[in-house]
């Protein structure tokens, strides 16, 4: 079951010291789900359950070996999982299991050798195994046993076939030692299962390409933090340029997710996340446009040319009549997310530089006007989909520089924003259509309800898996 607790996570799945810019928090109840999960995945597959060979030696000189074990029944009552913080890790134990195999027997005696088959039922059979978690020096997640202990309360034994039975007087004399080789195969069987789970989450990427000149960043920051009802993951959170792998200008702030005991995971974003994006776009210079006459729609009545553009600055049909224009709309600054106490900012400080395209081609550098706009937004989750609206906040247009003198803005200024709020009104008719929320082969995120707080976002959920979140 303890698998089912690093699927839940993934659903959703460093430098030491760092501050996490995604929070991750696994509640009581999370781990219980995975926990039932982990052991109907166990059960169903409980018939493909193989076991090495049992060898031994009884009454001074006959050797016997039991082969080809497999499970006929078995009685399997839920486990027992607990968030264990004193190793930082999980405590897992079943008590009372019981468990009826069938197997082939051979025993040497000398020159004599025989076999045949054997039933053997194992009865009360308690177990438990510790957990810890810790994080690599890659940033991935670790686990290693730290305590495993293994009882049997009876075994019992029936012999076919061969000399079965000389042998089965002889079920009381040995089958003690038959339950002590037992108990000694259990807790190394269970470390080589978690041995095989670190050598799955060693192979699992921490870093995510974001087509082809970006990556996402998500190793840990830190080992797993546990107490005695959740555990809380710190990942990184940091988008790159792949080519440059340069980090910004600013360092991801603390924050705190608080514990939601009533949903499996809690999911903690910062506005770190998202500046982090913006810096790596504004970087490769991306964050910019070249607009032309021909992109505007005809609908719109609006020309990029010099004559129209007379409009607003006299002079400049006459000193470069007839010509068309391009504007190159640009960032000046990294465009800057801001998360509040139930909206979310953008501060955005952009320029447009205007050129004169010449017959030959060639551009006329006109002006240059700054121009800056803050945008407000709201986002929810309602019927399993993600909402969201904005609004235009404010917007300004200054003349930066000129190469055809000075002119007022006010006019362009008030065209440009008409522009600004039609552009907003076609992204609130998208974002009132909703997007739906994630999910993978694996599973799926339920009940989902979303705040927005003061430096973060805090999603808190449920999850569903889906082919018992194994497959």
């Amino acid at each position: 079951m303890l698998p089912a607790v690093i699927i839940v996570l993934m659903i959703i799945s460093f430098t030491s010291g760092e501050n996490p810019a995604i929070q991750v928090i696994l509640t009581n109840k999370g781990l219980q789900y995975g926990k039932h999960v982990g052991a109907g995945w166990i059960q169903d597959r409980l018939d493909l359950v193989t076991f090495p060979d049992i060898s031994g030696k009884i009454l001074g000189g006959i050797y016997y070996t039991f082969s080809g074990v497999t499970i006929t029944k078995c009685d399997f009552p839920e486990p027992s999982l607990e968030f264990y913080p004193n190793i930082t890790g999980f405590k897992s134990s079943i008590s009372g299991l019981s468990v009826a195999v069938t197997g082939k027997w051979m025993t040497d005696f000398g020159l004599i050798h025989d076999g045949g088959t054997f039933d053997m039922a194992v009865f009360n059979m308690d177990v438990t195994s510790v957990l810890e978690l810790g994080k690599d020096a890659g940033g991935h997640l670790s686990v290693a046993s730290s305590h495993c202990e293994a009882q049997i309360g009876n075994v019992d034994m029936q012999f076919h076939g061969g000399a079965s039975w000389i042998f089965q007087p002889f079920v009381e004399h040995f089958k003690g030692r038959i339950k002590d080789n037992i108990e000694a195969t259990i807790c190394p069987y269970v470390e080589e299962s978690i041995v095989n789970l670190e050598y799955h989450l060693q192979a699992m990427r921490v870093s995510f390409d974001v087509g082809e000149n970006f990556t996402f960043d998500l190793p840990l920051t830190g080992k797993p933090i546990f107490n005695a009802s959740s555990m809380n993951l710190g990942l990184k959170g940091e988008f790159y340029n792949i080519q440059t792998h340069t980090d910004p200008p600013f360092e991801a702030k603390p924050f705190s997710v608080s514990e939601r005991p009533d949903y499996m995971l809690s999911l903690g974003l910062s506005e770190f996340t998202l500046n982090s994006a913006s810096y790596v776009l504004y970087s490769a210079g991306l964050l910019q446009a070249l607009i032309t006459d021909s992109m505007i729609p005809p609908s719109f009545h609006v020309h990029l040319n010099t004559s129209w553009m007379g409009h607003f600055i006299p002079q400049l049909p006459k000193m470069f009549p007839g010509l068309l224009m391009e504007l190159l709309n640009y960032a000046r600054e990294v465009p800057m997310f801001s998360f509040q106490s139930g909206v979310l900012k953008l501060d955005f400080k952009g320029a447009v530089k205007a050129f004169a395209i010449q017959p030959n081609g060639t551009q006329t550098p006109l002006f240059k006007l700054n121009a800056d706009f803050k945008l407000s937004g709201k986002v929810w989750i309602s019927g399993g989909r993600l909402e969201g609206s904005v609004t235009l906040d404010n917007f300004t247009l200054t003349l930066a520089s000129s190469e055809v003198g000075t002119f007022e803005t006010y006019a362009l200024e008030h065209l440009m924003q008409a522009g600004m709020m039609l552009a907003v009104g076609k992204v609130n008719m998208e974002l009132g259509k909703g997007f739906v929320l994630p999910r993978s082969t694996h599973g799926e995120l339920v009940n989902t309800v979303l705040g927005m707080e003061e430096g973060f976002i805090a999603i808190s959920s449920d999850v569903v898996l889906t082919n018992g979140g194994f497959d």
